[in-house]
């Protein structure tokens, strides 16, 4: 079952481009992760889903309810954390919990409460204007989870968090997808998208470039291929198709990356009079940037 269905949304500013053609799922029990630059139309996506904005035209389901027609509903089994956390000046940490709470009638889940202030450090008796970014997006965090929502969907959480407190971050989104939760995890730091994440889509100027399980995506064809020559060339002179992302050197040692037939690499590097060769798995982050290549 998907949680999420996304079908040729498009969200348009006038000129200016937001989403375009825009068509992924995220299964049931997933741990999505949204990958893109700044800009690159993963935020226009959530709000859409949330219907804080309204598409151009498309649609989106979430739990089968379409996302426009039925907000309420899905809001009531949804968390979400946006990447400002815009809060109440006049409430203590406290009072701002329960009363976002109290939409879900999860106001009184006190021992819930205190387990997610405890874990992210987080004082209630410190007021909303005393806060640095860093506590806030703790707050707006444990605010999202307090009535154990079925899906959570995070919009660059870990912004403003210290290592330490990513950490117990990522452990609790492990516990509560383990007992059922679905989480949909927006961000453009591909080394924690990588760690945490199941799928992955990649979304580039509005459209996406490729949804795939992060394991499969890693196991593809693309080598990370470094070669040390006697004689300075250039990657051109090997004359080999599926070659990009070169890395600057000497001229002497030629770096990229290669998703072309495995077996042309080796008769063409045979032909060379090597010094070093290594091949080994790109990072996600090469390859996020093969496909943005």
């Amino acid at each position: 079952m998907n949680i999420i269905e996304i079908s040729h949304l498009t969200k348009s500013y006038g000129r200016s481009r937001g989403i375009e053609d825009l068509t992924m799922n995220v299964a049931q029990g997933d741990i999505f992760g949204f990958i893109g630059p700044n800009g690159a139309g993963k935020s226009t996506t959530i709000r859409i889903l949330l219907n804080l904005i309204f598409p151009t035209s498309g649609n989106a389901t979430i739990f089968g309810l379409d996302v426009v027609r039925d907000s309420k509903k899905i809001r009531n089994r949804t968390g979400y954390v946006p990447s400002d956390a815009n809060m109440y000046d006049r409430m203590t940490v406290m009072e701002f919990l329960k009363f976002g709470a109290a939409f879900y009638g999860a106001d009184k889940e006190e021992k819930r409460i205190r387990y997610l202030l405890e874990l992210f450090d987080l004082d209630p008796g410190r007021k909303i204007p005393e806060l640095s970014m860093g506590n806030k997006k703790k707050a707006s965090i444990i605010q999202s989870m307090i009535h154990k929502p079925e899906l959570l969907i995070f919009d660059e959480p870990t912004s403003g968090l210290d290592p330490l407190i990513q950490s117990r971050f990522f452990d609790l989104l492990h516990e509560e997808n383990r007992q059922g939760t679905t989480v949909f995890f927006s961000s453009h730091t591909l080394s924690e998208v990588q760690a945490f994440c199941k799928t992955v889509g990649i979304v580039r100027d509005g459209k996406i470039v490729n949804v795939e399980e992060i394991a499969a995506l890693r196991k593809k064809q693309l080598k990370k291929v470094r070669i040390l020559v006697p004689v300075p060339m250039a990657i051109e002179e090997l004359g080999l198709e599926g070659t990009g992302l070169p890395e600057p050197g000497s001229g002497k040692t030629l770096a990229f990356l290669y998703s072309g037939e495995i077996n042309a690499l080796v008769r063409k590097l045979a032909a060379l009079p090597i010094e070093n060769l290594t091949i080994e798995e790109p990072s996600l982050e090469e390859i996020f940037l093969h496909y943005y290549q």
